[in-house]
């Protein structure tokens, strides 16, 4: 709470406070992914494509339906901040907001990217993470969080007074210009909020403030995931670093990333099929 209680604590205030909470969306009937499925079509994959992220700075690549992707640490300690679109409709992309009021904060192996309405549907399955072991810290931290909103140059601008290029936000405006031969400021209305790949965060005990923290992640650390629709990815590595003090600012030591595109063999994903649209009539009561 930023400041004092202007109002009096009624006389049934610790029992309101102890009522148990409830799950907002239970996922008992949330259709689970196959993971058996993705285990065994990654035994035989094979890597068809890769690029680099140049450190402060954005990318974007194609990444076909029923194939597998991986942000991997190459030189050092560094996050990135991850957009998805669908490839022919720009206008369905992650939906982080959805994506953590069904999986939580912080995503990892068996967790799904969930798109926006009116689709609805998984844009891609979380299949392996060498950060699993993380789990949750001291702080009640964790990596790989649906939480930030990707630094932007407004709210830099707001706290700094400054124009700062080389946020997340401008970077992915950049790299989606770029790919779709879009101007950069319509591009920049199609970045959205990211799941924020290796960055370690969660929020301040006593303020509730969203923080972060020195990330764990170190080269040869991977994130990956399989493409449940045919996708565009794009990854900023952040101008934090390894986000263990600020971003937005030419201070931190940062590092590139590298993306790796990899298909299955031949017939592993037998029976598998693209994800379809939200079944919902979209009628809205009338």
């Amino acid at each position: 709470m930023k400041y004092p209680p202007q109002h009096p604590a009624p006389d049934d205030a610790a029992a309101r406070r102890a009522i148990p909470p409830t799950v907002c969306y239970p996922v008992d009937s949330l259709p689970r992914p196959d993971m058996a499925l993705y285990a065994a079509a990654r035994t035989g994959m094979k890597k068809v494509d890769e690029l680099l992220v140049p450190a402060r700075d954005a990318r974007c690549w194609s990444l076909p339906a029923g194939h597998f992707c991986r942000i991997v640490s190459v030189e050092g300690p560094q996050v990135g901040d991850l957009n998805l679109w669908h490839r022919d409709d720009l206008s369905e992309r992650f939906f982080s907001g959805k994506t953590r009021a069904l999986h939580g904060t912080h995503v990892s192996t068996g967790d799904r990217l969930w798109s926006t309405i009116p689709t609805v549907r998984p844009l891609a399955t979380v299949t392996d993470d060498t950060l699993d072991w993380y789990g949750w810290d001291e702080y009640g931290g964790s990596v790989h969080d649906v939480i930030g909103t990707r630094c932007d140059p407004y709210t830099n601008h707001t706290l700094n007074g400054v124009d700062y290029h080389y946020c997340c936000h401008s970077n992915l405006s950049r790299a989606l210009s770029d790919y779709a031969q879009l101007p950069v400021q319509e591009a920049e209305l199609l970045v959205h909020d990211v799941c924020n790949v290796f960055m370690a965060t969660g929020f301040m005990p006593d303020t509730k403030q969203y923080y972060m923290k020195a990330s764990p992640v170190r080269p040869g650390d991977y994130f990956e995931f399989f493409a449940e629709t045919d996708l565009i990815g794009g990854l900023s590595a952040c101008p934090g670093g390894d986000c263990s003090a600020q971003h937005s600012s030419d201070t931190a030591a940062c590092y590139p990333l590298k993306v790796e595109v990899y298909k299955p063999a031949e017939g592993a994903l037998e029976g598998w099929a693209p994800a379809p649209r939200n079944g919902y009539s979209r009628s809205h009561g009338r």
